[in-house]
């Protein structure tokens, strides 16, 4: 194995309670921040975006080419939300990162600020971690006392305040616009676009949005210079990022690595599938990408490689499954929670992601037919490029690359009425069957036998 792991954003997760302003600044926390201060704000955007640093939200966006769509200042405010929605099924990255390293978020903040010209910025977290919610604004809050946030920072004659949001608990605030809404107090939907946050953004003002680990990775790029970032990773997908592993894998956890790694080499680091099994498919940014399996093993991590590979890099939440899976249920699982989580704004996605439901229960249940799987197809491809937002595109993904790579498993649900997998044997996705009533058992027994 050629590639190692790079230790950049987890740098300090194994220190004494590295979460303190204290364990931070005497590893060198603050000073890529005191350093960006002496720079012109001008040359810090063009740092980032000469790093290739892409946004580690999903979308991976140039980040500082999304920096530099400000508009010239005018004399009114200016904004940086910080995307820590994290919701993402499968996806674990930015929580144990604010856990561990609130202080290096709160650094990248301050640089992003400065660099953009913002006075008060924001971090959306999702509601429902109230650990994370503590810590963070803890760590607001030594900084205050330090310096590093409020009037006239560390004395340059800058000034940056910052206010930790925690949201209500919905996956449509993943999405930068609904984000906004959010925050604004309104209901979480997207907006139409453009005019793009950039544009008019938070409080209709120009705004960037970026999502944690992209504002985290800005002091290692301002700090350690533009070459050493771009001496990881690829050419075209620079630098480092955190892999999330989790599923049938013996030691899941992250592992931050250049981009480019392998899941071959990740799985080895973390002692591969669990013992007794091999992989079956997993999925290389979470649930709202496309599948893949054993073949793509070798397959680049990098955002041009997996694109090209039939997938996409996403928020790289490896999720991995072994043999004992059944891919419907799974596919149904995550089906499940899109419909749930759908804001109901457009029809694609709202009567898309019901329909796309009710079809893989019935094929779960045994009382499908061959034509429900041309019918998912058709039902994904009425919402894939036409929903309002990226929600219903990933919903799709699941189920037209599981018809891809595990059709015949689809047809033995069908043929067989009901899942071939033993109930006992999956720890990830048991098979439980869900009981017709009473009085629908004698007509669906009929049906069946005529």
């Amino acid at each position: 194995m050629t590639t190692t792991l790079s230790p950049v954003l987890s740098a300090t997760w194994g220190a004494q309670r590295p979460w303190s302003l204290s364990t931070y600044e005497s590893h060198d926390g603050y000073q890529a921040f005191r350093k960006a201060l002496t720079m012109a704000p001008a040359d810090i955007v063009t740092a980032v975006k000469d790093s290739g640093l892409r946004g580690r939200g999903g979308a991976g966006f140039p980040t500082g080419l999304k920096w530099s769509f400000l508009p010239q200042p005018d004399g009114g405010p200016r904004y940086l939300v910080v995307n820590a929605d994290e919701s993402e099924p499968g996806t674990c990255k930015d929580i144990p990162l604010m856990m561990a390293s609130p202080h290096l978020l709160l650094e990248g903040v301050a640089i992003t600020s400065f660099a953009i010209g913002c006075n008060h910025a924001f971090i959306y977290l999702r509601g429902e971690v109230v650990h994370v919610y503590r810590r963070l604004l803890q760590a607001v809050e030594d900084a205050y006392e330090k310096g590093y946030l409020g009037k006239d920072v560390l004395g340059s004659g800058y000034d940056l305040d910052v206010t930790v949001h925690a949201g209500a608990g919905a996956y449509i605030c993943g999405e930068e616009t609904a984000l906004l809404d959010s925050l604004e107090g309104r209901r979480g939907q997207p907006r139409l676009k453009p005019p793009f946050p950039a544009v008019a953004g938070l409080y209709a003002r120009p705004t960037v949005v970026n999502n944690v680990e992209s504002i985290a990775s800005v002091p290692a790029i301002i700090g350690k210079g533009v070459d050493w970032f771009r001496s990881m990773g690829t050419e075209k997908s620079a630098g480092f990022g955190l892999f999330s592993l989790s599923g049938h894998v013996v030691r899941p956890g992250q592992y931050e690595a250049p981009l480019g790694i392998t899941l071959r080499e990740l799985l080895e680091m973390a002692g591969g599938v669990r013992e007794g099994h091999e992989l079956k498919f997993w999925t290389p940014g979470g649930s709202s990408t496309p599948l893949f399996t054993a073949e793509h093993l070798d397959v680049p991590l990098d955002y041009e490689s997996v694109g090209a590979a039939g997938s996409m890099l996403g928020t790289r939440a490896l999720q991995i499954f072994d043999e004992t899976t059944c891919v419907v249920r799974a596919i149904s699982r995550w089906t499940d929670f899109y419909q749930h989580e759908s804001c109901g704004k457009c029809t694609p996605c709202r009567e898309g992601t019901w329909w796309l439901k009710q079809i893989l229960h019935r094929i779960e249940d045994g009382e499908g037919t061959r034509e429900d799987l041309d019918t998912l197809l058709d039902v994904c491809d009425n919402i894939l490029g036409r929903a309002f937002c990226a929600l219903g595109d990933g919903a799709t993904s699941p189920i037209t690359s599981g018809l891809q790579y595990f059709r015949a498993e689809f047809e033995a649900h069908i043929d067989g009425a009901g899942c071939p997998f033993d109930p006992a044997a999956s720890a990830l996705f048991p098979y439980t069957p869900r009981r017709r009533p009473a009085a629908l058992e004698g007509a669906s027994a009929g049906t069946a036998g005529a």
